[in-house]
């Protein structure tokens, strides 16, 4: 079945109700390196360390309301086993309650073909507000490589455009490691995908061993910004937008290179690959 452009672009994906408190918050926060330093003051109200503190490491919007894998469904015309997250973005419309429930609704913004045997890019968003009293909270984009799938007759374009970072070094670099295991504590965040558990999946991919989720190295760059631009309050912390350009592998170390101006990139300082590449952090105004 050939992607048809409007029946995708008008795709219903259903939306999702949740309830998180405490322990979501915390897992997230361990899983993306908050905590890594127990005398970090500034970093335990993210891990659920402190009876009195409790934050919200804002980059778990990515994991909340989370839509599952709806471009699997044969509905959508595409070929789910050729795709590739290629792009991701958030906003913080308000700062994130230590618990709440909220609603989450997905809906496609655009389809680009690059043509026969080019593939093709989809764009979508993600709109989560808080059930009680309806105010959205934060706003998730993405956008999605589908390799296998050009040549439908859709609209070319615009392709939005890659933001472009300084040409001198960084004002700022925020070291975190990653653990061996790293990937196999992120999935609980309602990410199952076996290319990242799964020794054999992930041979079949081409890879020697599973490879940690992109959401989850965004999630680094995301810490290594709410301690350099926010200084940990993440009240202001306003959004954030990359690419994804290289795998990384657990245990590896990341260095998220940051410039005064919100440019920034994360390398892998094992093997000297930029894995997040073309980013845009912007302090949040307050309301």
């Amino acid at each position: 079945m050939a992607i048809d452009h409007d029946h995708l672009m008008n795709f219903d994906i259903p939306e999702v109700r949740q309830s998180y408190g405490l322990a979501e918050v915390a897992r997230f926060g361990l899983t993306v390196g908050l905590g890594q330093d127990p005398m970090d003051m500034r970093q335990l109200p993210y891990v659920g360390a402190l009876a009195d503190d409790v934050r919200v490491m804002p980059a778990i919007v990515n994991v909340l309301g989370h839509p599952g894998f709806w471009l699997a469904n044969p509905q959508t015309g595409v070929n789910a086993l050729r795709l590739v997250h290629g792009e991701q973005g958030i906003t913080i419309h308000k700062p994130m309650p230590a618990e709440a429930t909220i609603i989450a609704k997905t809906r496609v913004t655009g389809l680009i073909d690059k043509g026969e045997g080019r593939g093709a890019l989809l764009y979508y968003e993600k709109r989560i507000r808080e059930a009680e009293s309806g105010d959205h909270l934060a706003t998730c984009r993405g956008t999605t490589f589908l390799r296998g799938d050009g040549g439908f007759g859709g609209p070319m374009g615009p392709v939005k455009p890659a933001h472009s970072l300084p040409e001198r070094a960084p004002d700022h670099v925020f070291d975190t490691p990653t653990r061996p295991e790293q990937a196999l504590s992120y999935r609980w965040n309602a990410d199952p995908n076996p290319l990242h558990l799964d020794p054999r999946v992930a041979a079949k991919s081409g890879f020697d061993r599973p490879i940690l989720h992109g959401l989850c190295t965004f999630g680094f760059a995301a810490h290594g910004l709410l301690a350099v631009m926010c200084d940990y309050d993440a009240g202001r912390f306003g959004s954030m937008d990359a690419r994804f350009t290289a795998a990384v592998y657990p245990g590896e170390t990341l260095r998220t290179e940051i410039w005064n101006d919100g440019s920034f990139r994360t390398r892998v300082l094992d093997r000297n690959a930029i894995a997040i590449n073309n980013g845009l952090f912007k302090l949040r105004q307050a309301s």
